[in-house]
């Protein structure tokens, strides 16, 4: 059965190559760990976004990781979240909450950053993958309380586990992480609502 799950997540499995593949033609070229580079090529940066106007920024940035470590970290945690939570949902609806949620903690970020004035150089899928999070805690506590083997108490504390070790590390860019979390809760909460809603009237 687990198999099966795994077999129907296809949309994380794309999500986790495109994300190391992308790494990889970085780390060819030397420039996996260089700010400099990974801002001239995509990475967040707020007098670009605002000043520049290239918000292409707020998604391009979803896909680049600072070194190894850090591109291993988010997709050891896209792949057990999104094996979980895209066959509850579906494709359409998890690519949706992946993106809106990435770009979602993207603004917050931006915001946050504008607001105590630091310009930052930030990337990473963290916010996208905390999404999923808060998606899957989301669908968890709509489904009584469980999805598999997962239930509604152990996410509560991987979510508080998450986000206090990046409240507790220096270099984390915990707004992104909290917009992607209450972006991912938030729209699932809605997208899950709306076809409840759907399928009721149906019958």
């Amino acid at each position: 059965m687990e198999q099966k799950k795994e077999q129907r997540a296809v949309c994380t499995t794309g999500l986790i190559v495109v994300n190391i593949g992308i790494f990889l033609v970085f780390m060819l070229l030397g420039k996996s760990e260089d700010v400099l580079f990974m801002q001239q090529y995509g990475a967040m940066y707020e007098p670009y976004v605002t000043d520049g106007h290239e918000y292409y920024r707020l998604l391009t940035s979803i896909f680049l990781h600072f070194g190894i470590e850090h591109l291993l970290n988010n997709m050891v945690m896209l792949g057990a979240l999104g094996f979980n939570l895209e066959p509850e949902i579906g494709k359409l609806r998890f690519l949706l909450v992946y993106f809106v949620s990435g770009i979602g903690g993207n603004i917050c970020s931006l915001l946050h950053n504008i607001s105590v004035g630091e310009n930052v150089i930030s990337a990473g899928a963290s916010g996208a993958v905390f999404g999923l999070m808060g998606a899957l805690l989301c669908a968890v506590i709509r489904n009584k309380g469980c999805i598999g083997r997962l239930n509604k108490k152990g996410l509560v504390i991987l979510v508080i586990l998450s986000v206090y070790l990046g409240l507790s590390e220096s270099g984390v860019d915990n707004a992104a992480h909290i917009g992607g979390l209450v972006c991912g809760f938030a729209l699932e909460a809605l997208l899950g609502s709306f076809k409840y809603r759907k399928s009721s009237e149906q019958r």
